[in-house]
């Protein structure tokens, strides 16, 4: 879980009440580290203050979302007029609860948050549409069904979920083909995918790997 919040003594109270509930949390205490941490790592949900350092925290979850970021996000915040909490939903925020706030309907809050996300469709934002990780398929901008195998939409999953990130081949190896030795692999189903969705699905990073082609 991604915890944004820049008073000290909040986060780490936030942060030891988080983890006595089971969750592990990485702390960014400015909008710009919670920007990098947004696009650079996974997270099952996203607390989020909005008077942060650097970037405010509305302008965090607004560059999350055009990058294709879906995890689910409480604000948490002194703004919390209802002129206040429309524009947090407006601009991308599950749920939003101001400060002082109960601890209780805090975690109740999150565990609710965590629930709705979990039974949604997973439906990833592509270069060429969007990616639908239960039936295995890509649908265009055009409208167009294009069916993945198994390892073709794991590879594509892998890169969709964390569009910011660049992965290495062992990484992307170790994650989708655990039982490949060859990272070669890696790069033949990076072949397979261009070849059904188009060059720009994959950018290859020279030197280092590949990552998701970029969103528009």
């Amino acid at each position: 879980m991604l915890l944004v919040e820049d008073d000290a003594r909040l986060a780490l109270l936030l942060e030891q009440l988080l983890h006595a509930e089971g969750y592990d949390t990485v702390l960014a205490r400015d909008g710009q580290r919670a920007l990098h941490e947004g696009l650079t790592q996974e997270f099952d949900a996203i607390i989020l203050d909005r008077g942060l350092p650097v970037l405010e925290g509305l302008d965090v979850l607004t560059r999350l979302r055009d990058r294709g970021v879906l995890a689910p996000a409480l604000i948490l915040s002194a703004l919390s007029n209802p002129a206040d909490r429309v524009e947090g939903l407006d601009r991308g925020a599950e749920d939003y609860l101001g400060k002082p706030f109960d601890i209780d309907e805090l975690l109740a809050r999150i565990r609710a948050l965590l629930r709705r996300h979990r039974s949604t469709v997973p439906t990833l934002p592509l270069p060429q549409g969007a990616l639908d990780t239960s039936s295995r398929t890509v649908t265009t901008r055009s409208g167009d069904t294009v069916d993945l195998s198994e390892r073709e939409c794991g590879l594509l999953e892998r890169l969709a979920r964390r569009p910011g990130q660049v992965f290495e081949r062992d990484d992307l190896l170790g994650a989708v083909f655990p039982d490949a030795d060859d990272p070669g692999v890696v790069d033949t189903y990076v072949h397979y995918l261009r070849k059904k969705l188009g060059r720009d699905c994959v950018k290859t990073v020279r030197g280092i790997g590949y990552q998701l082609g970029p969103l528009r």
